[in-house]
């Protein structure tokens, strides 16, 4: 972590990542890049479906590769790279028939290394197999939750799933969350886990490092009349003055509430249920 003299407020708390300890290049390969508009909590209606997002730095988006559809085929790692869209790091591959592609990189490669997505692969950091084929305690990421549909579980900066059980066809896996799930087993997963586990120990520090992320300010719902949220009104400072914590439209929220949908679809893969709280390890 880089940490900076005390020359302001802000800037006596505020941490970034040593990116030049890390990455070894700054331009991405442009033919893997292209523009996009981002959507900023906006529907397709234009309307506010989420709150607290707009503005921000504009960002040039990486095609990553999520799929690995090129099976038996060795890749070398080519270079180590910051992508503004994720909080991982990412690397470009070359593989041995000349194609490239951007893959996320996992903790402890660095250039030259190579990887290979292959139902035969060695029990190695990078290459990837299918769930069962690696042994129970092996730590994963890049998850696949459907067979052949990409990876969607465990991509962010440090994240990794545990695989803890191999049962009648379904793997189980422990997630970040600490909630267990069932996965088909030949869905595909990538050992190891995702690279720049230090972003967890960033520090934002100030406001205006808040939107050039693009995250717009929050107003505590005490601090807003009655007619605006349910923790609204009263002289000087109020307590919630409910049972349950809820949001501005009067739904559960936080602090263990359940939240989750009573028939979703995907109940009947979930084994334990995450707990929740600071004390959930």
């Amino acid at each position: 972590m880089k940490h900076y003299k005390p020359t302001s407020n802000p800037r006596r708390q505020l941490t970034t990542i040593s990116y030049g300890d890390h990455l070894t290049v700054a331009e991405p390969h442009k033919a893997l890049t292209r523009g996009f508009r981002r959507a900023v909590g906006r529907n397709n209606h234009g309307r506010i479906t989420t709150r607290h997002k707009g503005s921000g730095h504009k960002r040039l988006f990486r095609e990553i590769d999520f799929m690995y559809d090129k099976k038996d085929i060795p890749a070398i790692i080519e270079t180590v790279e910051y992508d503004p869209n994720r909080s991982g790091f990412i690397s470009l591959v070359c593989y041995k028939d000349g194609e490239r592609r951007y893959v996320l990189l996992p903790k402890s490669l660095k250039v030259g290394d190579t990887i290979l997505t292959s139902a035969t692969a060695d029990l190695k950091v990078g290459n990837r197999l299918q769930l069962k084929n690696i042994p129970v305690g092996t730590f994963v990421y890049n998850v696949e939750l459907k067979p052949l549909g990409g990876g969607k579980i465990a991509r962010s900066a440090g994240n990794y799933v545990e695989i803890i059980a191999q049962d009648a066809g379904q793997t189980h896996l422990k997630m970040p969350s600490t909630e267990v799930r069932k996965v088909a087993d030949i869905a595909w997963a990538s050992i190891g886990e995702v690279s720049n586990d230090e972003n967890r120990l960033v520090v934002i520090g100030k406001a205006g490092r808040s939107r050039w992320m693009g995250i717009r300010p929050t107003v505590r719902g005490t601090a807003m009349n009655p007619v605006d949220h349910p923790y609204g009104g009263g002289e000087g400072r109020q307590g919630r003055g409910t049972r349950r914590a809820k949001t501005r439209w009067g739904k559960p929220v936080g602090k263990g509430q359940k939240s989750r949908r009573a028939k979703k679809y995907s109940n009947r893969l979930i084994v334990s249920r995450r707990r929740v709280g600071k004390k959930r390890d």
